[in-house]
């Protein structure tokens, strides 16, 4: 079964507080290598049969209305895994 696998990140323009915690931490570790850590959210939508245009449209319309805030968040990634 396919599934369709869609990014959701915080908005550039905003703070981001959970991916400054571990910046924070990794630089406690030593971990000097990142500037910068952003942390978002992955959604995992199994599907039941063929994927089509119509159906990843779909998923386009969920992700901006259901999956994501559009206040804060956007989508970054819709893709399809076999």
């Amino acid at each position: 079964m396919p599934t369709i696998v869609v990014d959701v990140m915080p908005k550039a323009e905003l703070l981001d507080p959970q991916g400054k915690a571990v910046q924070n931490a990794l630089h406690r570790l030593g971990v000097e290598d990142f500037g910068s850590v952003r942390i978002g959210k992955r959604f995992e939508l199994t599907v039941e049969g063929a994927v089509d245009e119509a159906l990843l449209e779909k998923v386009r319309q969920i992700a901006d209305d259901v999956l994501s805030n559009a206040v804060i968040e956007d989508v970054v990634g819709i893709e399809v895994v076999e």
